[in-house]
């Protein structure tokens, strides 16, 4: 009887154990995942963040960046407790699992709820957008040393079909076009066809003049971008739910670490 006891726990350990491999594998692509973004953000939209005077959107893709590194630590040292049955390690992973968990559902939870009710960083975003967007454009765009400024504005509106911060008119104001001796309206980016001089016809047909501005465009992005991040970080969150479950019945089945 003891021994039919004594194997029947050591299965339940067993599955247990890989039960939480398995886990801990999909937890470490997770992070990965994350760590992704955060360089994928900071490589490709680059671009972008250098029409803004603030530190807003690195710092975000730096926070993805070390919250994808924390959660393959996290991953790792899962690993290694179930592979090893060491349960002073366990303990360890699990604490890590759930300050991870907490965070998550809190960050989460104000990216949902709070977001339209004086969240700071999403007003702040806000603001940015709208206030140093237009003056960019008009200030820095074909000037001499702006050529970041001049290729992100065309990546922009190339990418997102649209013309001028609020609208198409904004390039009037704009130094390059007052300047400029080719009887340039807009530039050649907000042509539906980019050529040489298309941006001389501001016609519909030929540029983007009813499609809105590139900043409406762009906070759309940015906003549907937060919202994805939020379910994600509230659904990674609850499937940590599992491994904490698994990982505190592999604690209390393990005896004790023989030193």
């Amino acid at each position: 009887m003891e021994a039919r006891y004594k194997k029947k726990n050591t299965c339940g350990i067993i599955c247990l154990k890989y039960l939480l491999f398995l886990f801990n594998i999909c937890f470490w692509l997770a992070g990965g995942a994350v760590l992704a973004v955060g360089v994928w953000t900071l490589v490709d939209k680059s671009d972008y963040i250098s029409l803004l005077n603030s530190n807003f959107y690195s710092a975000s893709a730096y926070v993805l960046i070390a919250a994808g590194a924390i959660v393959i630590v996290t991953g790792i040292i899962g690993c290694c407790a179930t592979l090893k049955e060491m349960r002073s390690l366990l303990i360890v992973y699990l604490v890590l699992l759930l300050c991870i968990f907490l965070l998550e559902i809190t960050a989460g939870v104000l990216a949902y709820i709070n977001y339209q009710e004086c969240f700071p960083f999403c007003h702040q975003l806000d603001n940015e957008l709208r206030q140093n967007l237009k003056l960019t454009m008009q200030e820095k765009y074909q000037q001499p040393g702006q050529e970041s400024i001049t290729l992100s504005v065309d990546k922009l509106q190339q990418e997102f079909k649209c013309c001028g911060s609020q609208n198409f008119s904004d390039w009037t104001e704009s130094q390059w076009i007052q300047r400029a001796k080719n009887q340039q309206l807009v530039p050649d980016s907000c042509c539906k066809t980019p050529s040489a001089l298309c941006g001389r016809r501001d016609h519909p047909s030929n540029i983007y003049r009813l499609e809105g501005g590139c900043i409406e465009k762009l906070e759309d992005f940015i906003q549907s971008q937060l919202y994805i991040l939020g379910a994600v970080g509230i659904g990674i969150a609850f499937l940590q739910l599992v491994g904490i479950m698994f990982t505190c019945c592999l604690c209390r089945n393990l005896k004790e670490d023989l030193y």
